[in-house]
């Protein structure tokens, strides 16, 4: 197979136009180089639901949702996206709204620590336009309690006062969409997750779909790469198109340093000094199970203890170590603590020494 070769040019221009810009600037001027690197990072979001790679059910749920409203001619239904980081919760997001044609408002639950924060926001939006609250999980209860009556009614209610003379004033909203996005749904009170007309529940992306949507990035930043070079880095970005994405640039940049083309070797070359191996681990990854396997005998092993070995917290380990590893088959969780799977032994390259007992043995 022919290789091509790596070509690149301004991050932020659109394929197929040529830029202006002096090379030399991006070099010398740092705000430069961030403003062509915010205008890529816009780019790369689809506008609309046609350009969206992968989640064909949800785009079609989202699809007869938003064309039922229009035809309507009401505010769609409030929108919970759920699902794990990285699968486009924030792009659809504005897609549901450039899809209308209707401004968007944009906030995390983090910001929203009291009630006052949110009836400031509420109140000040226009008929028709869609908040988007990221993590939605981690706003305030007091805040949550008050987005109710909001979600329902489109009505606060403002306390005036204190104490015996305090008084309730309501105050009507205009009418709004809410698209909430979590990564941890199971942290929402029921009676706000019921509150939602739809929840989409976005699931991890086959390969052939991270391949789509990393020749659609590579045509943003003017790469030239073969389809070998993008199977490999599909097959490593662990179903997440923001890692996809997150690790092409990485071998653009070993390809532009290196003076090379961004092919097979390529990628290996830089993937393996980021230390990302074959099937997507990467140090962290590794270091845990290794120590599961080593240390440990392959388990079981405690969160803590784990945590205390490696260094980490134990809640890193738990949310962005365990579930890569629970999903692709080498680690289980039972009730005594983590247990390696005999598919991890067989990755390392290790004899198990439990090998014959069962989970229940354990």
């Amino acid at each position: 197979m022919s290789q091509d070769r790596f070509t690149s040019s301004d991050p932020g221009t659109e394929p197929g136009t040529e830029s202006s810009a002096d090379p030399s600037v991006e070099l010398t001027n740092p705000a430069a180089t961030g403003e062509a690197e915010l205008a890529f990072e816009g780019a790369l979001r689809p506008q609309s639901l046609a350009e969206f790679v992968g989640q064909e059910k949800v785009r079609g749920q989202l699809q007869l949702l938003l064309t039922a409203a229009s035809m309507q001619q009401r505010t769609p239904d409030h929108i919970l996206l759920a699902g794990p980081p990285g699968l486009g919760k924030t792009t659809l997001a504005m897609i549901i709204a450039h899809e209308d044609d209707r401004p968007l408002r944009m906030s995390s639950g983090p910001a929203i620590q009291h009630a006052g924060d949110l009836a400031a926001v509420l109140s000040s939006l226009v008929p028709g336009e869609v908040l988007f609250i990221d993590e939605i999980h981690r706003m305030a209860r007091s805040a949550e309690e008050m987005l109710y009556l909001a979600m329902e009614d489109f009505r606060i209610d403002i306390m005036v006062g204190k104490g015996a003379g305090a008084t309730s004033v309501p105050l009507d909203l205009a009418p709004f969409t809410l698209v909430g996005a979590t990564t941890r749904s199971g942290m929402l009170p029921n009676p706000l997750r019921d509150r939602f007309g739809f929840t989409a529940n976005l699931e991890f992306y086959a390969e052939h779909e991270l391949e789509r949507v990393l020749a659609r990035a590579a045509a943003l930043l003017r790469l030239r790469v073969d389809r070998e070079a993008l199977a490999e880095i599909a097959g490593r970005c662990r179903g997440t198109p923001r890692i996809a994405n997150r690790l092409l640039r990485r071998v653009r940049d070993y390809a532009l340093v290196n003076g090379g083309d961004a092919d097979l070797a390529a990628v290996h070359a830089a993937l393996t000094l980021y230390d990302v191996d074959e099937i997507g681990l990467d140090r962290l990854d590794r270091e845990v199970m290794q120590i599961i396997l080593t240390r440990f005998g392959g388990g079981p092993v405690g969160l803590n203890t784990l945590a205390v070995s490696v260094g980490e917290e134990a809640e890193t380990i738990e949310s962005v170590v365990e579930p890569f590893l629970v999903r692709i088959g080498f680690l289980t969780r039972t009730p005594r603590g983590r247990v390696a799977t005999p598919e991890a032994w067989r990755h390392f390259g290790l004899a198990n020494p439990q090998a014959g007992l069962t989970l229940d043995d354990l």
